[in-house]
Parts: structure tokens; sequence; C-alpha cells
């Protein structure tokens, strides 16, 4: 029985991986225009595997926490300080500088219909527009914004440490409605089918409607939650700061497994790629896990030389990943064996985009970087 629930689970997870490569051809190939790349949050790109072959670097004054987004050839990331830079893709120039006013730490921008979204750290959710930086509107909250904005339905959807989920029209910030939950809430909302999927630090998963706010459903986590939930096949892939991975059946509303490491007890607050049938996350425990999405169980593990709070993106079968220890490494998605690497010099937290053929990340060190081929 537990078999045949296995293999359907992983049939429901491939037929969705396929069915989301095919609404992001053509799209998330030459863009990755929010966290994870795509609403579902799946961390994967339709882009060929870049080699780690530098391009270019910018400096941009202070830490990288901010995940870049990549839409019609431009790079656009936040930085410590306090500044949403876009530059060439193709070249690393800057195209323009927009002041937020205050620190840009982990949330990431989001590009839609012309618009670029990113929250700073005192609360303010800023829309500007993607060809010069021209201020369009602002939208205060009440604490800190580290979760990243995504735009589905016409909304813009996004958490803040104020304990509440946001709707905001996506063209004039008008607030549509919001959630209270119970703490702060800075994971990264993912889409599918009108809901959006909240992991909090409340220890709770909430389904809510995205027409009209209303909370569709609720499971339990079991711990504090800073990781966002990706979505395939039906189900929720999430870490926990009590040492678990989950999947979580979004129609049983019910936790179907949990991974725990037996030898290592550190928290997960990277946010995990799905591909292959694989749920694949960094964690504290200076560990890349791989694991299958079926069944909860351990397919590969590589070992880096600090935590990994990045956030895998996989691209032509490599997963690409940042780690503490400073370095960018790309693994074999199949066996997780190290394809090559990068020393940064600094500690990677935040996480890849992948598009076009090219990889940008960013440093502790405030440092941009581009791999990818030449031409």
């Amino acid at each position: 029985m537990r078999r045949r629930q296995a293999l359907g689970m992983l049939a429901a997870f491939m037929a969705s991986g396929a069915s989301a490569r095919r609404l992001r051809a053509g799209q998330a190939g030459r863009s990755w225009s929010q966290f994870r790349g795509d609403a579902q949050l799946t961390g994967v790109a339709d882009s060929p595997a870049p080699p780690l072959s530098l391009l270019w670097t910018e400096e941009l004054g202070e830490s990288i926490e901010s995940s870049a987004a990549i839409a019609d050839g431009t790079v656009y990331v936040g930085s410590r300080t306090g500044e949403l830079v876009a530059l060439d893709l193709g070249t690393g120039a800057r195209r323009w500088v927009y002041a937020a006013g205050s620190e840009i730490g982990e949330s990431s921008p989001c590009v839609d219909a012309g618009l670029v979204y990113v929250g700073d750290s005192k609360g303010v959710l800023h829309a500007v527009g993607a060809r010069d930086g021209t201020p369009a509107w602002s939208f205060k909250t009440r604490a800190e914004i580290k979760a990243s904005p995504v735009v589905a339905e016409g909304r813009l959807l996004i958490g803040s440490y104020d304990h509440h989920v946001y709707a905001l029209d996506a063209r004039t910030g008008t607030l549509g409605w919001k959630l209270e939950t119970d703490g702060p809430v800075q994971a990264t909302a993912s889409v599918d089918d009108g809901l959006t999927y909240v992991a909090g630090c409340d220890a709770s998963l909430r389904a809510i409607q995205i027409r009209d706010g209303r909370e569709a459903f609720q499971v339990s986590s079991g711990g504090y939650t800073g990781a966002s939930a990706a979505l395939g096949g039906g189900h929720a892939y999430y870490g926990t700061f009590e040492n678990e991975v989950l999947a979580v059946d979004l129609r049983a509303r019910r936790v179907v497994w949990r991974y725990t490491p037996a030898d290592r007890q550190f928290p997960f607050y990277s946010s995990a790629a799905l591909a292959a049938g694989n749920v694949v996350v960094g964690g504290r425990d200076r560990l890349v896990h791989a694991i299958d999405a079926a069944s909860g169980r351990a397919v590969w593990t590589f070992a880096t030389r600090a935590r990994v709070d990045s956030s895998p993106a996989v691209a032509g079968g490599r997963v690409y990943v940042g780690s503490g220890d400073g370095r960018l490494y790309a693994l074999d998605l199949s066996s997780g064996q190290r394809i090559e690497d990068f020393d940064a010099g600094s500690p990677i937290n935040a996480s890849p985009a992948l598009a076009a053929g090219r990889l940008v990340i960013g440093t502790n060190d405030g440092q941009l970087l581009c791999f990818g081929r030449e031409g």
C-alpha cells in the first residue's frame, strides 16, 4: 500500500514538474523574475546549465543577501546599502540605482508588467519602473520585510514581521486584504490554483485564497519556519528550525513525511528546489541534502565547510548553491557529485538566479558575480 502511494505521489510530482516547465517555457529560459524563479518556488530554470566561468563582477558596497531577479536582459538586486540596482546582464554595467532609504536584506526583487518590487528593513514595499527605476508607489507595513514579493492574479503578495500577509493591487499599491498570523512572516508566498501558501514563524503552513484573503486551511509544521514552501505534485516541501524537512499533502491537509538527519541536528533555513523527483535543500549542518520526494528518504548529501542558507537552483541536471564557506558549488543532480566550484572569498547567503545560460549571485562582502559562457 505504501509503495503504491509513493509511486502515485512521485507520478504526480513529475507530472506537475512537466506542467510547470511547459508554463515556464519561453519565459523562464530568458528570465528569473522572482525569488526561486517561479510562483511555485521550485528553483528550476529552463536555462542551459552555465559553467562557473566568471564573466563580470560589480561592487555594491555592502552585503548582498537579496537574491537577484533577471528579466529582459537586466539583473535587479538589492543590498544592505539600501539600494536596488539594475545592471546589464551581458556586461554588468549599471543601468540605474534606486535608493530605498533603508537596508534591503533578504527580500529579493520581483519583476512583473514593467515594475520591480522589493521590501526593506523598515517594512516598506517599493514598486519602481523596471526601465528607469522611477518610483511608482510604496506601501508601509509595521515591521521589517524579509520575505520576497510575488505577483499573482493582479495582486502583490508579501509577508511582514508585523505578523501579517498582505495582498496589494500590483499596479497601484492599494491594500486588497491582509491576514494576521501568530508570528512574523519571513517566508515568501508560493502560489498555485488560486491559493497562496505561506510557511510562518508561528509553526504553521497556511493556505490563503488570493481573491479575498480568507484562510482555506492550515497545517501544523511542528517548528519555527523561515524557509519558503516549494510546490509540486499537490504537495508543499519546506524545512524548519526543528531540524526537519516536511512534505505536506495539500489535498489531505496533513504532513506525509518528515526527513530528519539522524547524525546531525541543525535547522533548515534554505528553501528547497524540486527537480527529477528530488527535494534539494541546504542545511545548517553544512550539507546539501537531496531527498526522495515520494518517500522522504535520503538520496545523497554533499558536504561543504560551513552552513548552507543559500537556496539551491537547478538547470540542465546541475544543482547550484552557495555556502558560508565562500564557495559556489555546481553538483550533479542525480548523484550529488561535485562538478566544479568557485571560491568567492566571502560567505554566500544569497541564492542563485539562472537565466539565458547565466548565473548571478551576491556575496556577503558586496560583490555581485555573473557566470556563464562568453557570447
